[in-house]
């Protein structure tokens, strides 16, 4: 999950009755949609030349302008040097973030060939000035498997970037050139005589064309790690010039077998070793690494070329559909499924399952520019049949394993079979019946989802000063008591009976996004496809509150519920996540009395200490609250729930960060207690507005 960042909320009206008098204007009769006066010929048919497409529309290159954007370009330059390094030619690629914002990578690989090309500049320039420009087309290319598909990257970020230069060793020397908002300041040149070989890149983002411009350092580092990770033979590094803290070497001599082992580290396992296959046919190779543990939650990290797949595909349908099949004709054979017993669901194959596919293929096909769902059709059977292969070939050979896995299924059907009938009555009382909400639940009188908030408040008295403060046209509040259970060591059926869960699933009435239980995929069925078949379960049209703001205290307690909570959202309603629906308040910690009737508020000991300083008067009276509880309505209203006035943190998720937001939440929340310890040390230096001394 990404670090949720500042979000300052746009006032909202809040009256129950709107009425034409609020839109009235002196340009009321104008609209944008109006006839255009003038001819319409060809004077009016503009071409975008070079990159200025890119500049013009970066969302359609780059995902946006803003933060994903920047992101992107540094991920486009990335997977050049992996690129070379899946080709054979790399094994080190060194990344740099510069005090002035900028950021180079730097490979050890062939080096961008620099001769001259047919349209009569050098080879570089058209790579770097050119979209659909590369070695990656075709038969006779430069790269037999690559990630880039399409020649856009690196020009992209070329484009996108105040300027650009571009370093290359090879043929003995070292050439240069320099770009400007994609266009470059002179030819290439020779400026020296080369050690070795390789290309850097070295850019800054142009403020004009992107709205964010700060790298962030997560970011980059976790997508080194899950590289490396995937590519045992590459060594990447990370320097900072702004802070040494944040350098790092990632190197990992087992490749994704340690990265299975890694994500399930803060629990105990069913098979102390992870399963491997390695297949190859048809021109795909396919590695994958399995391992069971004790949770319930099951994690499946699908690549293909190095490019990670957050939405599945082909290659994740081909392998569901082989692990259920293996191990229900496994369990037949072996006689642990009776002829009456029914066949294991894919839900219960999965429970407790980390995987990692990795494909290498050439051509792939992808839904958008950003790759995160594999759509090329014959992988699903090319994946099917090798997995099926290796996964029986490895039951056969170690029984007492295989015993372990099924038995570990059984478990899962007999829970899951409870679950779905929890599921049921969970999806029966989601219906817009007011009778179906929770009792504790003091919900608002309009019924437009998208005016709506619910306001996740901690115990009684918290409630009681939220229910006073809100407006009760379009906030809701429902009050917990205590800590809801951490659902990253519960089954499921045990976490839909508890009350404080089944409050939060009504009261929001989405359901669950879980699933409890299909019919297995046998052969001659249509294979299995999760984006396709859905989640009858969980429907995101019938959230009942378009903003879910968890509320609770400033104090080791309050963070702890808050964890718990995005915990139950990320497991359970991932969706609201996705989709920007979840914030978390941010009420003041002191306020600052000065006079009978000045009051002022803040967050920190900084900003405390700055309002003390400028205030006039002698001996302003410093209170710190110790709770939601002790602020009145009046104060939490003004601080906390005024959309006018508010400050929320939206909690954002990027789907190109799902191994580090797996390791994170079974860290914190999983069975170890070492683990979870070693997270805590490691980050605590980067935690900020927490002040819990009273």
């Amino acid at each position: 999950m990404a670090t949720p960042e500042n979000f300052e909320d746009q006032p909202t009206d809040q009256n129950s009755e709107v009425t034409e008098e609020h839109f009235e204007s002196e340009d009321a009769t104008e609209s944008i949609a109006q006839k255009i006066e003038g001819d319409y010929n060809a004077d009016q048919i503009q071409v975008l030349e070079g990159l200025e497409a890119v500049r013009h529309r970066p969302g359609m290159y780059v995902g946006d302008n803003g933060k994903k954007g920047l992101h992107h370009m540094f991920r486009e330059v990335l997977d050049n040097g992996v690129d070379e390094a899946l080709a054979g030619h790399c094994d080190n690629i060194d990344v740099i973030l510069y005090e002035d914002g900028s950021l180079s990578v730097e490979d050890n690989g062939r080096g961008i060939p620099v001769d001259m090309h047919e349209k009569g500049v050098s080879a570089l320039q058209i790579v770097m000035t050119t979209l659909h420009a590369g070695g990656k087309f075709g038969e006779g290319g430069g790269y037999k498997v690559s990630g880039g598909l399409h020649g856009v990257g690196v020009s992209c970020t070329n484009a996108l970037s105040a300027w650009m230069e571009t370093t290359v060793q090879r043929d003995g020397k070292v050439y240069k050139q320099r770009y400007e908002q994609g266009a470059p300041v002179g030819d290439v040149k020779v400026v020296g005589k080369a050690k070795g070989t390789g290309t850097k890149q070295h850019w800054m983002p142009d403020t004009e064309v992107l709205t964010h411009v700060q790298y962030d350092t997560h970011v980059i580092k976790a997508r080194l790690r899950e590289v490396a990770y995937l590519n045992p033979q590459l060594k990447l590094t990370f320097q900072s010039k702004v802070n040494a803290d944040d350098n790092e070497e990632f190197k990992f001599d087992r490749g994704i077998v340690q990265l299975v082992e890694d994500i399930n580290s803060a629990y105990d396992n069913v098979i102390h070793k992870p399963i491997y296959f390695h297949r190859v046919r048809q021109g795909m190779e396919i590695e994958v690494a399995i391992q069971y543990q004790t949770a319930y939650n099951s994690v499946v990290l699908a690549y293909s070329n190095n490019i990670h797949q957050p939405d599945g595909g082909t290659h994740v349908s081909g392998f569901m559909t082989a692990m259920t099949r293996v191990i229900n004709q496994y369990a037949r054979k072996m006689n642990f499924l009776k002829e009456k017993d029914k066949n294991f669901s894919s839900d219960d194959v999965l429970e407790g399952m980390t995987a990692v596919i990795a494909l290498k293929l050439e051509n792939p096909s992808y839904n958008s520019q950003d790759k995160v769902k594999l759509v090329t059709p014959e992988v699903q059977g090319l994946t099917n049949s090798l997995v099926g292969d290796g996964l029986q070939t490895y039951l056969e050979e170690n029984p007492a394993v295989a015993k372990r896995i099924v038995d570990k299924a059984m478990l899962a059907q007999r829970a899951r079979e409870e679950a779905r009938k929890a599921a049921e009555a969970v999806k029966r009382s989601n219906s817009m019946d007011t009778y179906g909400l929770p009792g504790k639940l003091c919900d608002c009188v309009s019924k437009d989802p998208t005016i709506c908030e619910l306001f996740i408040v901690e115990g009684d008295s918290a409630g009681g000063s939220a229910k006073g403060a809100r407006d009760r046209i379009t906030q809701a509040v429902l009050p917990l008591r205590g800590k809801i259970l951490n659902v990253e060591r519960a089954r499921l059926d045990k976490a839909l009976d508890n009350e404080e869960i089944k409050a939060l699933i009504a009261a929001l009435g989405v359901g669950i996004d879980i699933h409890t239980g299909r019919d297995a995929d046998v052969e001659g069925e249509e294979p299995l496809d999760e984006k396709k078949n859905g989640n009858a379960n969980f429907d995101i049209g019938k959230l009942r509150y378009n903003k879910v703001i968890i509320m609770t205290d400033a104090d080791v307690d309050g963070e702890h519920i808050r964890t718990l909570l995005l915990t139950f959202f990320y497991r359970y309603m991932k969706p609201l996540v996705e989709h920007g629906h979840v914030y978390l308040a941010q009420p003041p910690l002191y306020v600052i009395k000065a006079g009978a009737n000045e009051r002022h508020y803040a967050m920190t000991t900084n900003e405390r200490d700055d309002i003390v300083s400028n205030i006039k008067k002698k001996k302003p009276e410093v209170l710190r609250f110790k709770g939601l509880g002790e602020m009145n309505a009046s104060e939490l209203e003004e601080t906390t729930m005024n959309p006018e006035k508010r400050k929320l943190l939206q909690v954002e998720y990027d789907g190109a960060r799902d191994l580090e937001i797996e390791m994170m939440f079974s860290r914190l929340m999983g069975d170890k207690v070492e683990p979870r310890r070693e997270f805590i040390e490691k980050h605590a230096r980067e935690v900020t507005n927490v002040d819990w001394h009273y």
